[in-house]
């Protein structure tokens, strides 16, 4: 009798332990990271703010950088990844597919909540404005690129310019860095890269500021966002939420800072969706 009283108790303890364990167990944070530079680049950038985040997590942080935006979100529906840095554009289209949220996005040194898109080219090839790219060769990033193809291509429409017949070849490059590197070497008279990468470039040597002149500047362009997937624990959604709040100047590749992580939420990126319908993009398409 005692004995299968005993046998109920101990049950019963660990079915309470159960319950409260941290729904998380998991020891691993599958951290994604859209391929807008070199993959070796971008996890080596994002370095010092993997291991903050490790450290604070009390987890083990494994990147992984797919060989383009879809793939990132790709991962994120397979539930292959837990959280990811996306574009503004390739987090509306990982809303339509997987079960995401975004929650926070960068403030650095050098620009707040938003950034921009450029249009640049070579000097030498006289293209000083988008009337001047007829007929050239033009390079964007990505299909689900924000700034290297979705406001770039709005801005130039909205121009009157024709992007689909206006240019003598177009490309997709994979990379704001590729596009640069494109338009330096000569490749393409022109592309589309986002203002931070393009400085980016520069600064590693990439592309040669007196060489380069900026066509195009987009409005402001939301920033992007760190997403999670809505169907992870409450408890580990809240203690990542806490993780960057806490995090404070971090370095972000050769010459930028994250000031801070400013928390946002779905309709921070409305304006992305209305720029999408402008151009009567079926999102479907693109991924």
């Amino acid at each position: 009798m005692i004995a299968r009283l005993l046998r109920g108790l101990l049950a019963g303890l660990a079915l309470t332990l159960a319950v409260v364990v941290p729904a998380h167990a998991q020891k691993v944070l599958n951290v994604g990271l859209v391929p807008a530079e070199d993959p070796r680049l971008v996890v080596s950038d994002n370095q010092v703010m993997l291991d903050q985040l490790a450290k604070s997590l009390g987890m083990q942080i494994k990147p992984f950088v797919a060989t383009d935006y879809n793939g990132v979100i790709e991962a994120l529906r397979a539930k292959r990844l837990d959280i990811a840095l996306l574009g503004p554009f390739s987090y509306v289209l990982a809303t339509s597919v997987a079960p995401v949220e975004a929650f926070v996005i960068p403030e650095t040194q050098k620009q707040g909540a938003s950034y921009h898109a450029y249009i640049i080219a070579r000097k030498d090839r006289n293209i000083r404005s988008i009337a001047d790219l007829e007929g050239r060769t033009f390079a964007f990033v990505d299909p689900s690129s924000t700034s290297g193809h979705l406001f770039p291509k709005a801005g130039l429409i909205k121009a009157g310019f024709e992007p689909e017949t206006g240019f003598s070849r177009m490309i997709f490059s994979g990379g704001h860095d590729a596009s640069a590197i494109a338009v330096q070497n000569g490749k393409v008279d022109a592309a589309a890269v986002a203002d931070a990468l393009l400085e980016s470039a520069i600064s590693r040597g990439m592309v040669k500021q007196n060489e380069i002149v900026i066509v195009w500047k987009s409005p402001p362009i939301p920033g992007a966002p760190f997403v999670m997937r809505t169907d992870l624990p409450q408890e580990l959604k809240a203690r990542l939420r806490q993780a960057f709040a806490r995090q404070k100047d971090v370095p972000w590749g050769p010459h930028a800072t994250i000031k801070r992580w400013l928390a946002v939420d779905d309709s921070h990126f409305d304006v992305v969706r209305e720029t999408a319908k402008l151009l009567d993009l079926d999102i479907k398409k693109l991924k």
